[in-house]
C-alpha cells in the first residue's frame, strides 16, 4: 500500500535499491542532489544532471522529459552522504512557474515496482526549482520526506541555500541546465540560463523557503541568532535565532512588517571554524533493533561532529526538525480529513436525491466514517514516530554536557563533570520546547555560544496570559531569578577566567537573585547602582569594545593596554531604564550592536511598557535582542512548519544549592589559576 505524504510528512525505506519515479505535468529537468548531515552540498560532485549522470548510489535521468526515474543504491551511497534530494527545474523557454502547470507527482518504489510512498507537490506558485523529497539517514537507517520547497530565482538560488559559494552554484546550475537548452537558442537561452540559475551577484532567497527560520509569534520582532557544526566547509555567515517583545507593542517588523507576520528565529547548526583539516569523527551506529521490523534503538551522539558536543548537538537539533515534522503531518492529515468531509457533507446535502429520497443520513455517516479512519490512521504514524523519539530523548538527555544539561541532571552534581572545561562551549541550553499533542516530550533550546545577539527576559505582567496570571514582584523575581541561571551556566562552562561578568541593578531591587553571585566574589565588580553606577559601566565597557574594534583593524590585537580584560563579557541590566538617561541608552545600544563581535554580550531583566517612554528610540534594540520568558509561553515557532512552540525556561530546583556549588567551583578555579 503507498504511503500519501503530506509535505513534511516523513515515511521508512525498507529496501537499499529503491526507484524514484516523477510524473510533472510538464517536461521538466528532474536532478538528484547529496548533501551532508546538515543539509549543506561541498565540494563538485554534489549535484547528478544530465551532464553529469552518475554519482555514487544514485543514477539521474538523462534528458527533459515529463516522466523520469532515479535509481537509487543507499547502500553505495557515501558515508558522508546524509541526504539525498529530488530536484525538479523548469527548463529555459517553458512554463514561468511551477503554479501555472498541474501539480507534479514524486514516488519511492521498491525493486519489484510497488511504490512505497508518494507525494503530490502542491501549494506551489512562482517557484521555476523544487526540491520535491530526500531521502535522508536518521539513525542508521534510511527514511523518505516529502520536502516541496520552492525557489523562484531558480537552481542557481537552491544550490545558495544548500551551501554552494554563488559562483560555484551559478556554473553548477549553468551545466545543468545547458542539457535543457538547444545551443540554436543563442542569446535567448543564455538569458534564460541566467534566470533559472538565478542572477548570483546577490543572495537568493527561496520563495516558499518557510523552512530555514524558527519564528517568534509575537508582533514586534528581534533577531538573533544560534549556529551550529558542520562536516563542510564553513559557510559564509551565521544564520538568525531570534525572540521579540511580547504581543501588542507596537512597532514595525522587519522588511517593512507592521505587526503581522511573526519574526523569525533559525535554529541551526553551529558552524564552527575547525583548523584541522580532518574528517569528523563518525557517530556511534545504533543499536540493532530487539524484534524485526523494529526501529533501531537509539544511541546518544548519533550524529556528526569533531567531538561528542558537537554530535549531541545535532542530534538534538534532529530531534527538533522530526518533532516539528511529525506533528505537521498529522495537523495537515486532521485537517485534509475534516475539509473532505466538510465537502462530501455539502454535496450531501445539495442533492436533492438525499433529501428527498432519505438518504441524507447515510451519506453523512459515510462521510464521518472516512473522516475518522484517515484520522485514525495519521494517530498511528504519530504515535510510532512520537514513541522513537521519547525514546531517543531518553537517551540523549542523561549524555548532554554540563552546558547543555536541566539543572537537575546528575552532572550538575559531578564535581568532576562540572570541573572548569578547558575549552569554550558550543552552545547553552536556555530551556525547553514542547508541542500540545505529547507536551511531557520536551526539546532542549540550545543557543550559540558566544552569545551573537543579546537575551532580553520579559519580566512585563502583559506579556503573555501565564505572566498576567502572576503577582507582579514574583513574576520580576522569577524573570531576574532566570537572568542570574543562565549567568551563572555561563561562568560554570567556560575555563576559568575567560569569561566575566557585570551587573547594573540600578535601583537594587535584584539584590536577592544576585546574592549567589555577590557571595561567590565572582562578578567583574559589585553591582552597579544608580546613575554613576551606570555611566561608569556603561562607558567602561564601550571603551573595551572601541579598543579591541580598533586593534583587531590594525592587525595587533596583542598590544591591547594592560587593563583591558580579554575575557568575554556579559552585561547584565536590571530594571532597565531605571537609572537610564538618553547617552546611556545610545551607549547600550551600541554595545548591543557592536559588543558580540568583539566579546561583549547584554543579558536585560526589562518591561517594555516601563521603556516606552523612549518611543522609536528603543526599537532598534528591542529588535535586536532575543526575547524570552520566565514563564512558560508559546511565543516562539520552529524553522519548518512554523508550529507555535512553548517555551519554558530551565530553572534550578525549588530549594536545591546546585548554583551555589557551581559559584563554588568556579571560585576555587579561578583562585588556583591566578598567579
Amino acid at each position: 500500500m503507498t504511503a500519501e505524504l503530506v509535505r513534511g510528512q516523513n515515511h521508512p525505506v525498507s529496501h537499499s535499491r529503491v526507484e524514484i519515479r516523477v510524473s510533472a505535468g510538464t517536461p521538466v529537468l528532474a536532478l538528484a542532489s547529496l548533501a551532508d548531515e546538515q543539509g549543506r552540498f561541498a565540494g563538485e560532485a554534489v549535484l547528478a544532471h544530465p551532464g553529469a549522470r552518475s554519482l555514487p548510489g544514485v543514477q539521474a535521468p538523462g534528458e527533459l522529459a515529463d516522466r523520469h526515474t532515479f535509481a537509487v543504491d543507499l547502500d553505495a551511497v557515501a558515508a558522508d552522504v546524509h541526504r539525498v534530494g529530488v530536484l525538479l527545474v523548469l527548463p529555459p523557454g517553458g512554463p514561468a512557474r511551477f503554479g501555472s502547470v498541474p501539480a507534479s507527482y514524486v514516488a519511492v518504489a521498491d525493486p519489484a515496482g510497488a511504490e512505497l510512498a508518494g507525494y503530490t507537490l502542491t501549494g506551489l506558485e512562482a517557484e521555476t526549482a523544487v526540491v520535491a523529497l530526500e531521502l535522508y539517514r536518521r539513525q542508521s537507517a534510511w527514511k523518505v520526506r516529502a520536502v516541496g520547497q520552492g525557489y523562484a530565482d531558480g537552481l542557481g538560488a537552491l544550490l545558495t541555500d544548500g551551501g554552494l559559494p554563488a559562483a560555484d552554484a551559478a556554473a553548477l546550475a549553468a551545466a545543468a541546465l545547458r542539457t535543457a537548452a538547444p545551443a540554436a537558442q543563442g542569446e535567448g537561452t543564455l538569458a534564460a540560463l541566467r534566470t533559472l540559475g538565478g542572477d548570483l551577484r546577490a543572495p537568493q532567497t527561496p520563495a516558499a523557503q518557510g523552512q530555514n527560520q524558527v519564528q517568534n509569534q509575537s508582533q514586534n520582532p528581534a533577531q538573533n541568532q544560534v549556529q551550529g557544526p558542520a562536516a563542510a566547509p564553513e559557510p559564509p555567515g551565521p544564520a538568525p535565532v531570534s525572540g521579540v517583545p511580547y504581543a501588542g507593542t507596537p512597532g514595525p517588523a522587519p522588511g517593512g512588517d507592521t505587526g503581522g507576520s511573526p519574526p523569525t528565529i533559525n535554529y541551526a547548526h553551529p558552524r564552527r571554524r575547525r583548523t584541522s583539516t580532518e574528517p569528523p569523527e563518525p557517530a556511534p551506529r545504533a543499536a540493532a533493533p530487539q524484534e524485526p521490523g523494529q526501529p533501531p534503538r537509539p544511541v546518544a551522539g548519533d550524529a556528526s561532529g569533531w567531538s561528542m558536543e558537537e554530535r549531541l548537538y545535532n542530534q538534538v537539533w534532529g530531534m527538533f526538525e522530526d518533532l516539528a515534522r511529525t506533528v505537521a503531518a498529522y495537523r495537515s492529515a486532521v485537517e485534509f480529513a475534516d475539509s473532505r468531509m466538510d465537502r462530501e457533507l455539502d454535496e450531501a446535502l445539495s442533492d436533492p436525491r438525499h433529501r428527498l429520497g432519505g438518504s441524507g443520513n447515510a451519506a453523512r455517516d459515510t462521510a464521518r466514517a472516512r473522516r475518522e479512519e484517515l484520522v485514525a490512521q495519521a494517530q498511528a504514524v504519530l504515535d510510532r514516530d512520537l514513541a522513537q523519539l521519547i525514546a531517543e530523548s531518553e537517551v540523549v538527555e542523561p549524555a548532554l554536557p554540563a552546558a547543555y544539561a536541566r539543572w537537575d541532571n546528575p552532572v550538575w552534581h559531578d564535581s568532576r563533570a562540572t570541573a572548569p572545561p578547558e575549552e569554550n562551549p558550543l552552545a547553552l541550553r536556555l530551556g525547553d520546547l514542547y508541542l500540545p499533542e505529547r507536551p511531557d516530550l520536551r526539546i532542549p533550546m540550545l543557543m550559540r555560544v558566544p552569545l551573537e545577539r543579546g537575551i532580553w527576559i520579559d519580566n512585563g505582567r502583559t506579556g503573555s496570559e501565564a505572566a498576567m496570571a502572576m503577582d507582579t514582584d514574583r513574576l520580576r523575581r522569577a524573570a531576574m531569578d532566570m537572568a542570574v541561571a543562565h549567568a551563572v551556566r555561563l561562568l560554570a562552562v567556560h575555563p576559568a577566567d575567560r569569561f566575566s561578568v557585570h551587573v547594573i541593578d540600578a535601583a537594587g531591587a535584584g539584590a536577592a537573585s544576585l546574592a549567589p553571585l555577590v557571595r561567590a566574589g565572582v562578578l567583574a565588580g559589585p553591582p552597579a547602582a544608580g546613575a554613576h553606577g551606570v555611566t561608569q559601566t556603561l562607558a567602561r565597557l564601550t571603551r573595551r569594545v572601541d579598543l579591541v574594534q580598533m586593534a583587531l583593524r590594525a592587525g595587533a590585537p596583542e598590544d591591547l593596554p594592560p587593563d583591558v580584560d580579554t575575557a568575554e563579557q556579559l552585561l547584565l541590566v536590571h530594571d532597565f531604564p531605571h537609572g537610564f538617561d538618553d547617552r546611556a541608552v545610545t551607549q547600550l545600544r551600541y554595545l548591543a550592536d557592536e559588543g558580540p563581535a568583539v566579546g561583549v554580550h547584554l543579558l536585560m531583566v526589562a518591561d517594555r511598557d516601563e521603556a516606552s517612554a523612549y518611543g522609536p528610540l528603543l526599537d532598534p534594540l528591542w529588535r535586536s535582542l532575543m526575547r524570552l520568558s520566565p514563564v512558560p509561553d508559546s511565543h516562539l515557532a520552529d524553522p519548518w512548519v512554523h508550529h507555535a512552540w512553548t517555551f519554558e525556561p530551565d530553572l534550578p530546583p525549588q530549594g536545591s544549592r546546585v548554583l551555589e556549588q557551581a559559584l563554588d567551583r568556579v571560585a576555587e578555579a579561578r583562585r588556583t589559576t591566578r598567579p
